[in-house]
């Protein structure tokens, strides 16, 4: 059987009525190699009115990749990064001991209507690199390498793939292929043993012959070659890599193989510890453990 599991999506009000679905960390799953986070959100139309904004929060023992498929969003972060974040770029921020950050709808959009739809996922970092100096690293769509061909274009975001490698850095062999699919269109992904899933964000598809609906993240088996159809035009994801070395415990916005670090971030962010993101006042208090 090609397909393990499906994992079908839970919706979170991220604030404001800003609704996104979320397919990872999963009951039966956490994650699909380094990848322990999965939220699609969109599409969707934001107005002059709505009120969306990713208020500054902070992050440990993760990178956080950001892609968007339409629309644009404002990255701050603690380090002084700044950047307008558009459709097909890459922005890999690495949180290691810790970073503050913000999404906010950019200056110029404020007073305009515009679709936004994307994808916000993350790869938790190996034990030996958790607590690594933050970073952040935009890698534009003009530099993603892509192939194009018998109704699909393929866009190499992360890792390697169909002879194209991606120049985005990880900390562990990772996957992260952009599919977009005209009718009728196939793709084989070449055998493997790393851990995959793919995932629809339009368009039902067909893993080796099963069904597979939109917005519905299957597991893979390792192993042989699979071949993925989209029956009607779908835009598509397979995501993976390497499993992650043992279980990551989850709080919030902290991710670590130890618990007790957990406490410690809790602590620091309380006490307001962590750094500030230039030009940002508001502080978002821990939320209450249930």
């Amino acid at each position: 059987m090609t397909i393990l599991s499906i994992f079908e999506p839970h919706l979170h009000d991220l604030g404001g009525g800003f609704v996104v679905r979320r397919l990872l960390p999963a009951k039966a799953k956490q994650g699909v190699g380094p990848f322990v986070f999965f939220d699609h959100f969109g599409p969707t139309v934001e107005k002059p009115e709505d009120n969306h904004d990713v208020r500054p929060h902070p992050h440990i023992g993760i990178a956080t990749v950001s892609y968007l498929v339409e629309g644009a969003m404002m990255h701050r972060d603690s380090l002084g990064s700044m950047q307008r974040i558009e459709p097909g770029a890459v922005n890999w921020m690495t949180a290691g001991r810790g970073i503050v950050h913000s999404e906010r709808k950019p200056e110029d959009l404020k007073t305009s209507s515009y679709p936004l739809h994307g994808l916000q996922l993350w790869a938790a970092l190996p034990v030996e690199f958790e607590e690594v100096e933050p970073a952040f690293r935009h890698t534009d769509a003009a530099s993603i390498p892509s192939i194009a061909g018998q109704g699909l274009t393929v866009r190499v975001l992360i890792g390697k793939a169909f002879g194209q490698v991606s120049p985005v850095k990880t900390f562990q062999p990772t996957l992260y292929l952009d599919v977009d699919a005209a009718p009728g269109s196939t793709l084989e992904l070449e055998a493997s043993d790393i851990e995959r899933a793919v995932y629809s964000l339009a368009g039902d598809l067909a893993v080796d012959g099963a069904a597979l609906p939109a917005n519905n993240l299957a597991l893979l088996a390792p192993g042989p070659a699979v071949v993925i159809s989209a029956p009607q035009s779908a835009r598509y994801v397979v995501i993976g890599g390497v499993p992650l070395d043992g279980h990551r415990h989850m709080y919030w916005n902290f991710v670590s193989s130890s618990t007790d670090r957990i406490e410690r971030a809790k602590q620091e962010w309380a006490d307001q510890m962590f750094g500030k993101v230039p030009g940002e006042t508001e502080f978002i208090p821990l939320p209450e453990q249930h």
